[in-house]
């Protein structure tokens, strides 16, 4: 009879024969407690803004699709976001352009609800800005990637493409495919939600394209832990004019460290007391609340007409400063400001120049000083965050803009405005604010304002 030998099989083999049976997988489990932001069943928590672009499931994943005559469509999270770090995949038609919302808003007073904020770019073009940074409905490009070739290799056209998004204080810095694309310093908005974005698209592209995404994941806990380091060198768009800007003929009216292009209002130089320049912010000092009795108002050098000027505020508790445009600076030899019309910076809520004035609450922020009232529902960031003040003038038809929504708006030189002029203080002022051109002036009334991303165009 003839013995037949079993073998004691090997812990090797019985490992090989448990992955034939059970399936191996060799990648190492990822201990990172992401929660996921799409459940793969429904749109729970998610809601539509914008335009009327559609979305649905299919196998797991979010599928927006393109319709005509629609502007830019939202799926927006119903949570809003400051930091964290997001990763997902997409996969999008060759002909389509979309994007990723992060830290984004849409306000009733900001262009009707529009959508606005960073936006994490899909570009299937030839261009190939994929994960580049751009800032929907406000400042355009802000991290293009012209400068980074590997970045615009990374993309796969027609496949799945994996984004990683870090969004940690002033830093936004994102990867495709785990190639390095963005890192940008900016602070312009700490929060917001996250948001999929389905283009508007022209009458003769075809409708019906879509694009997708799955694998949508959150982390805001302990995002020190888990943050990586990225070995591009970060772009800031403090003192900096970005891609748009120069596009449009934006120009810095303040490079952020010298006093180059400015002066004393009533000196040859600047002055060299009462400011401060650092860490790219302007800042006129605190000296007892007095009009021009310490280092006194600062203009520009150059005299502008038809104008449009941006510059970021920050005010302290209590403080009064102003912007005045149109300023002759031979006015006025006695005490007191240079003569101007003024954009208001002031402390509605404990400076007691919001209760005073001819014309009721015209010497509150954002109003044309002792003339004109700003909307009582603008947007008013807190003491010690910047703040953003826009003021155009063309054609004698002026504009006061605060965060982004217009406060007021008047026209020089007409009979409504000379009338404001009569019941002001500036009545004594022959042909007040009515000069053909003059010089941009920050005020010095003796409390702590900073300024910043001066710019003029």
């Amino acid at each position: 009879m003839k013995t037949i030998t079993f073998l004691k099989p090997s812990g090797l083999a019985l490992f090989a024969v448990a992955c034939l049976v059970f399936g191996c997988n060799n990648a190492p489990e990822d201990p990172t407690p992401w929660v996921p932001l799409f459940n793969e069943q429904n749109l729970n928590g998610w809601s539509v803004k914008g335009g009327n672009a559609s979305y649905s499931i299919r196998d797991g994943a979010i599928v927006g699709t393109t319709v005509h005559d629609t502007p830019n469509t939202f799926l927006t999270t119903d949570v809003l976001y400051s930091d964290f770090i997001l990763e997902l995949e997409y996969k999008v038609d060759s002909t389509m352009n979309s994007g990723i919302q992060i830290r984004s808003n849409s306000l009733p007073w900001y262009r009707d609800g529009r959508v606005h904020g960073y936006q994490v770019e899909i570009d299937p073009s030839d261009r190939a800005w994929s994960a580049g940074i751009y800032e929907e409905a406000r400042r355009g490009w802000l991290n293009p990637l012209g400068d980074n070739p590997e970045a615009q290799k990374a993309f796969r056209q027609g496949e799945w493409n994996h984004y990683r998004i870090e969004a940690i204080g002033d830093s936004i810095k994102t990867w495709i495919n785990d190639v390095p694309a963005s890192y940008l310093i900016d602070d312009y908005t700490y929060s917001g939600f996250i948001g999929l974005q389905v283009h508007s698209i022209p009458k003769d592209r075809e409708a019906g394209t879509e694009v997708m995404w799955r694998n949508i994941r959150i982390l805001t806990d302990s995002l020190e832990k888990y943050s990586r380091t990225s070995p591009l060198k970060p772009i800031t768009t403090k003192n900096q004019l970005t891609l748009d800007e120069e596009k449009n003929g934006w120009k810095l009216l303040w490079d952020g460290q010298s006093t180059e292009g400015w002066r004393g209002a009533r000196l040859d130089d600047f002055p060299e007391q009462g400011w401060k320049i650092e860490n790219g912010v302007l800042t006129v000092l605190a000296s007892g609340g007095a009009e021009s009795a310490a280092g006194g108002d600062i203009v520009t050098v150059d005299t502008y007409g038809d104008f449009e000027l941006k510059v970021d505020f920050m005010i302290t508790e209590g403080a009064n400063s102003g912007i005045k445009y149109y300023v002759d600076t031979d006015l006025n030899k006695g005490p007191g400001s240079s003569i101007g019309l003024e954009y208001q910076i002031l402390d509605d809520a404990r400076h007691p120049d919001a209760k005073l004035g001819n014309h009721e609450g015209s010497r509150t922020l954002a109003s044309l000083y002792d003339l004109i009232q700003a909307n009582t529902d603008k947007p008013v960031n807190p003491i010690g965050s910047w703040n953003h003040a826009h003021i155009i003038s063309k054609e004698n038809k002026v504009e006061h803009w605060l965060n982004g929504m217009k406060v007021l708006e008047y026209e020089r030189k007409s009979p409504a405005y000379r009338k404001l002029v009569s019941e002001s203080k500036y009545v004594t002022w022959p042909n007040f604010g009515e000069a053909d051109k003059g010089h941009i002036l920050l005020q010095d009334h003796g409390d702590e304002v900073s300024f910043r991303n001066i710019k003029i165009k």
